[in-house]
């Protein structure tokens, strides 16, 4: 993976627990461009790599902003930002990738947020607002003092199409999902993101009312961890060179490669980013992801070797 180098131009304190940090170019070299629901692999101190969203315009040439929520629970890569990381530090990122872009051809859009899930979301509602598109975005939080960017999505161009929820206020403007998805037009796109129990609801809501597959985008940033017991033994072997790797019981695929000296590009280790799918030649792989649509974990030919298994004694991999 090519890298950049960025610096940190400003930071700020968008929320109780919500930090905003804004990223330009180090060097001479321009950033490249992105388009909506984009987001950067990024080195952070301390050897963690973390993905984060872009909710800036894309039209705003020359600076990434990210939002990072610090997770007192989480593996360290949040906390690092927090702590770490200010006006001037240098960072390496990857160049951005979209695994949740919007559907340039679609009808209205549906955009719903839950915490910090609002980073790609706003991405898109501002592209959406700029291209004269109809949408229509809904941003559940905790409370207001947990919510971000209140002041953005109060602006002239986005206030009209936005709707605020609040755990902690009336019930009357709480978000009702299954009457929201109940009313939409047949044609409408849902884009979702925010934290799993969220989006649980509104996937499960979706399906209720048979929205169609190609009409519902999603991007998980965090998945639970899957630990099942009676997971057994496996062996992967390798197709370009016939190698043969047992897989322990308690290990994964990614690991156990690693540990044989096979290196498999990583990132988030945790199946919600794809860096690491990898192509399946032979055997069922037992999904454990929150990347793969449906349809692609229906045909058994890639996996996530950071989480996933096998339903198989042997799977083999085109590596």
């Amino acid at each position: 993976m090519t890298l950049l180098q960025v610096r940190v131009a400003a930071r700020r304190q968008e929320a109780q627990d919500i930090c905003s940090f804004d990223l330009v170019a180090a060097g001479a070299e321009r950033l490249p461009s992105f388009s909506p629901g984009a987001h950067i692999d990024m080195q952070i101190p301390g050897g963690w790599t973390r993905q984060y969203s872009l909710w800036n315009d894309p039209t705003d040439e020359g600076v990434y902003r990210i939002g990072v929520l610090r997770e007192a629970n989480g593996r360290g890569g949040s906390r690092a930002m927090h702590e770490a990381v200010d006006t001037g530090t240098v960072l390496q990122i990857s160049a951005p990738r979209n695994q949740f872009a919007l559907v340039e051809s679609a009808g209205p859009s549906l955009l719903l947020a839950g915490g910090i899930g609002i980073t790609p979301i706003l991405c898109m509602a501002q592209a959406l607002a700029q291209r004269k598109r109809a949408f229509s975005l809904h941003y559940c939080s905790r409370s207001r003092e947990r919510a971000a960017f209140l002041e953005r999505l109060d602006a002239k161009d986005l206030a009209g199409s936005v709707h605020l929820h609040f755990d902690d206020g009336p019930a009357s403007q709480r978000l009702d999902v299954h009457a929201l998805l109940q009313r939409q037009d047949p044609s409408t796109h849902l884009y979702v993101c925010g934290p799993k129990g969220f989006m649980d609801a509104v996937l499960d809501a979706a399906n209720r009312f048979d929205w169609a597959d190609d009409r519902v985008h999603y991007e998980f940033f965090r998945a639970d961890p899957i630990h099942l017991e009676g997971d057994a033994a496996f062996e992967v072997r390798l197709a370009r060179s016939g190698r043969v790797v047992a897989i322990p019981a308690n290990q994964t695929v990614a690991g156990a490669l690693a540990a044989a000296g096979i290196e498999v590009p990583t990132s988030c280790e945790q199946g919600i980013c794809g860096t690491c799918v990898t192509r399946v030649l032979e055997g069922t792989p037992d999904h454990r992801d929150s990347y793969l649509m449906p349809d692609e974990r229906a045909a058994n030919d890639c996996f996530t070797p950071c989480c996933s298994r096998s339903r198989t004694p042997v799977l083999v991999l085109d590596l």
